[in-house]
Formats: structure tokens, C-alpha cells, sequence
């Protein structure tokens, strides 16, 4: 029994390590990181911006492992840290402020990345090449995001994550 378990850690922690050099390997293979800091002016402190990915991931990894470690919103509430009337209140709204925060950044990462796959694949100038797009490709890729953010608003608003239809 013990056995298996050693063996199921080696085998996860091995797992994991590929996952992870998989996804390290792409951010590094279309050049994501550095293009983030050339364009924010700080090229001189990109390695405190890939230990910042790193640290982002791995924190990531450890609250999704380890969900129990993340409920700060629950210890929060039964500590009552802001006094006895205000503490729902106040945590709410730094949480909903949290939450937004996390959207934004994380939807700006995502698109990054997708953008940065994208033009490292040629793929939208191949695309308005065959479809003879002369003009408005910038408006093109504005509407698509546009579409993207208004899904995503509807989704999350209307609840939809909720029953799955």
C-alpha cells in the first residue's frame, strides 16, 4: 500500500512536471514575456517578470491542490474582522473587487496569449490575405473582442455557468 502511494507521487509529481514544461515552453516559444516588457518600458526587469508568471502559476496550482487553504473569504466572515455588522459587507465588496481584478488581468493574459499564437503562426495575415480584407482588420479584431467580452458578461450575469445551458 505504501508502495502504490510512492508510486502514485512519482507518478503525479512526473505528470506535473511535463504539464508545466508544456506550458512554460509555449509562453517562451512565442516570446510572450518579453514582448510584455517591451512594451511596458521595463526590459531591464524581465526576470522579475517571468518569476512573477512562475510564482503566479505556482500559487495557482496550490490553491487549486489545496482548495482549503484559499477559503480567506471563510475565515474572514467567522472572525468577524470587521466588526460585528460590517464585516459581511466589507468582505463582499473586496471580494467582488478581488474578482474583477483577477477577470481583467487573467482575460489580458489569455488574449495576449492567444494573440502572440496567433501572429506567431501568421495566421491573421494570412487570414486577411485569403479573404481580401484591405482595410478595418484592426476593427475586425476590436469586434471579435467586443463579442468576447459581451459572451462573457452574459454569461457570467445571467447566470449561465449555473445550469449549463
Amino acid at each position: 500500500m505504501f508502495i502504490r502511494q510512492i508510486f502514485m507521487a512519482v507518478l503525479g509529481a512526473s505528470f506535473g512536471f511535463i504539464v508545466s514544461g508544456g506550458v512554460f515552453t509555449v509562453l517562451i516559444s512565442v516570446g510572450l514575456i518579453p514582448r510584455f516588457a517591451g512594451k511596458m518600458h521595463i526590459a531591464k526587469h524581465i526576470f522579475i517578470l517571468e518569476e512573477m508568471v512562475v510564482l503566479g502559476t505556482l500559487a495557482g496550482d496550490f490553491l487549486s491542490v489545496f482548495g482549503d487553504y484559499g477559503k480567506l473569504g471563510e475565515w474572514a466572515l467567522s472572525h468577524r474582522i470587521f466588526g460585528a455588522q460590517a464585516t459581511e459587507g466589507v468582505w463582499h465588496a473586496l471580494g467582488n473587487l478581488l474578482l474583477i481584478l483577477f477577470g481583467v488581468f487573467s482575460g489580458i493574459f489569455v488574449g495576449c496569449l492567444a494573440l502572440a499564437i496567433a501572429e506567431m503562426l501568421n495566421t491573421i495575415p494570412i487570414f486577411a490575405r485569403r479573404i481580401g480584407f484591405r482595410h478595418g482588420l484592426g476593427f475586425a479584431i476590436l469586434a471579435v473582442a467586443l463579442g468576447k467580452l459581451a459572451g462573457s458578461l452574459i454569461y457570467f450575469t445571467q447566470a449561465v455557468y449555473l445550469c449549463g445551458g
